[in-house]
């Protein structure tokens, strides 16, 4: 066993996803440890699908204002394959508007139980150009398709924005809406391989919003847009309920799978983060259901950009951790990009976005929390096997209330290659050293021994330093 590579990323320098020499991060004999991180690479949990960010109108609006030479940078450091991109493979796109469309409009807007009118002007402006770009940059990409809002002729409040619902007549039409607008991104080069069926189904919303119960997402995804899917030869296409907060995650999709069917209709939940941290519901739901998708599908800081502050990406490095460490299969984050005031919004509803834009003075700002999701994206391939990865501490003397996971964290992965990534995150204000220990419980369940990594060409004990406010990436020879 030895340590191949370190990459590094720390408030306190330059360094964004940096290579640096293993002996930067030896620690010196005599300093007291901080923690340990025991892995156990015998301990094997759910295969990660990969991660992503959402394309919305707002982003593709915002992109189509920068230079032709800066929309290209742009989706190349999202989507591309180079060691200086963050290799996204997933993308979250809307079916009508969101709140991070210029205003509200759906694909049919006047009432039209035919469909026939069905009309992808609207998409086509600024969503396909950036869905195809991602596409062919990518080479890998899946799509996921959620929609804010039915058209408002559909809403039992015949508005697209505050709530209302789904009218019961609607149901099969709805399903049908589906089936028009994958058809349409399928004829323009673009392949959907998961929908959910509602954003945030709970949130009455000033934007873009409909409400739906658990039960009523069960018995539509198995009575009527399954159906239609499969009818349309979309048989791949996943679908996905809840996709909104972890907070009633467990509830929902209990209710949801209650439904006659749904086991087969229903490939897993979606879920968001603005309810705090509630990792026990992402637990408890792939403990009991293993074999379904859980997706983190958005996570923003909201009102307004932070342009250049740390603690955002040290919130991105905390949740992903934290939830691939309880069962999430994908991380999507939100916005790909956004302008230099976290717009455009059509409610005012501005947010951060890992990657910032200055449309005005043609100036890109990758924001640190690009750089922590990079951690991951980047090493963490598709196919990887989340391993068992615990942080036990030992003395942790920059902590406000004396507990090692709120500051120190990690996760660990077998990938394809057969190579370990070990992820560390240090949110304290003070250098965290920690030892490496492994240990395989199938061969021995007492074995337990330390990394020895050749350094210099000698070995050497594996006590590392995490340095303050920084995240690492380590390359492990398995």
């Amino acid at each position: 066993m030895k340590v191949l590579s370190l990459y590094e990323t720390s408030k306190d320098s330059s360094r964004r996803i940096e290579p640096i020499q293993l002996m930067e991060r030896k620690a010196k004999k005599g300093r007291l440890l901080s923690c340990t991180i025991d892995l156990n690479s015998a301990d094997k949990h759910q295969t990660i699908k990969g991660f992503g960010c959402a394309l919305t109108e707002s982003a593709g609006y915002v992109l189509s204002q920068m230079k032709p030479e800066q929309q290209k940078e742009l989706v190349e450091a999202c989507f591309g394959k180079s060691e200086k991109s963050n290799r996204y493979v997933f993308a979250r796109t809307h079916m009508n508007s969101c709140d991070f469309s210029l205003e509200n409009w759906s694909c049919v807007p006047e009432k039209d139980e035919t469909l026939e009118s069905f009309s992808f002007e609207r998409t086509d402006k600024y969503m396909t150009p950036l869905l195809k770009a991602a596409t062919e940059t990518s080479g890998c990409l899946t799509v996921m398709v959620t929609p804010w809002s039915p058209p408002e002729w559909m809403k039992t409040n015949n508005d697209m924005n505050h709530g209302g619902k789904l009218k019961a007549e609607y149901f099969e039409l709805w399903a049908k809406y589906f089936v028009k607008y994958l058809t349409g991104l399928k004829e323009r080069g673009i392949n959907v391989g998961y929908v959910s069926i509602q954003n945030e189904p709970e949130a009455t919303q000033i934007w873009d919003s409909c409400i739906w119960t658990a039960e009523e997402e069960g018995k539509f995804a198995v009575n009527c847009l399954r159906p239609a899917l499969d009818k349309a030869g979309f048989e791949n296409v996943k679908i996905l309920v809840w996709d909104h907060n972890r907070d009633n995650l467990v509830i929902r999709f209990n209710g949801s799978m209650s439904i006659p069917g749904a086991e087969k209709a229903i490939a897993g939940a979606a879920y968001h983060w603005y309810t705090g941290d509630q990792y026990d519901h992402v637990e408890e739901v792939a403990k009991k259901w293993p074999d379904k998708d859980l997706f983190f599908t958005e996570g923003s800081i909201e009102g307004g950009s932070r342009p250049g502050m740390w603690y955002c990406g040290e919130r991105y490095g905390h949740n992903v951790i934290n939830d691939l460490n309880s069962g999430c299969t994908a991380w999507i984050d939100w916005n790909m990009l956004l302008n230099i005031e976290g717009g455009p919004n059509h409610v005012n509803n501005n947010c951060d976005a890992a990657i910032l834009a200055d449309t005005e003075k043609k100036e890109i700002v990758y924001q640190n929390s690009y750089y922590y999701l990079g951690h991951f994206s980047r090493f963490v391939e598709p196919g990887s096997v989340r391993l068992g990865c615990t942080t036990n501490g030992f003395m942790t003397p920059a902590t406000v209330d004396g507990r090692m996971g709120n500051t120190m964290e990690s996760c660990a992965f077998l990938r394809p290659d057969n190579k370990i990534a070990l992820v560390v995150m240090n949110r304290t204000e003070a250098d965290m050293l920690f030892e490496l220990n492994v240990s395989d419980c199938v061969k021995d369940k007492n074995a337990k021994k330390i990394y020895t990594s050749v350094v210099d060409g000698s070995n050497e004990e594996n006590t590392f330093v995490c340095p303050p406010r920084s995240i690492q990436t380590y390359i492990i020879e398995a």
